[in-house]
């Protein structure tokens, strides 16, 4: 039988957020906060048409903090490192994109943030 210390280092803490229709997922300690969002803050065509993007989901860059727009963020969650997929290189994604998981029955991509922000102008 695993103890607790043992299941906690086989998960990652996924925070889940909605840009559009679409739900992603990243790593949770990449975020610093969740803030309101700005104007000039970072939003991605390529994840999806922003609805109202009232939210902006802040993280560390070697520029200094990064804000990517969202419209809600769905909570965090852990989940199995086992369940956690690479995208195969055949795959024709966004550098971002990194991976997929499932969650509750539901195909989540997987974002690093930080790459978010190395090809879009925003509030640092």
């Amino acid at each position: 039988m695993m103890d607790e210390q043992t299941r906690a280092e086989e998960e990652v803490d996924i925070l889940f957020f909605a840009i559009g229709e679409h739900l992603y997922g990243t790593d949770a300690s990449q975020v610093l906060r969740i803030d309101r969002s700005l104007p000039e803050d970072l939003s991605r065509p390529e994840l999806g048409a922003l609805h109202r993007g009232g939210r902006a989901l802040v993280f560390a860059t070697s520029e200094g903090e990064a804000h990517l727009k969202v419209d809600a963020v769905r909570g965090v969650r852990p989940i199995p490192v086992s369940d956690l997929r690479r995208l195969p290189p055949a795959v024709n994604a966004a550098r971002f994109t990194i991976g997929a998981c499932l969650d509750q029955a539901r195909l989540v991509l997987l974002i690093d943030l930080v790459e978010t922000a190395k090809t879009q102008e925003g509030r640092h």
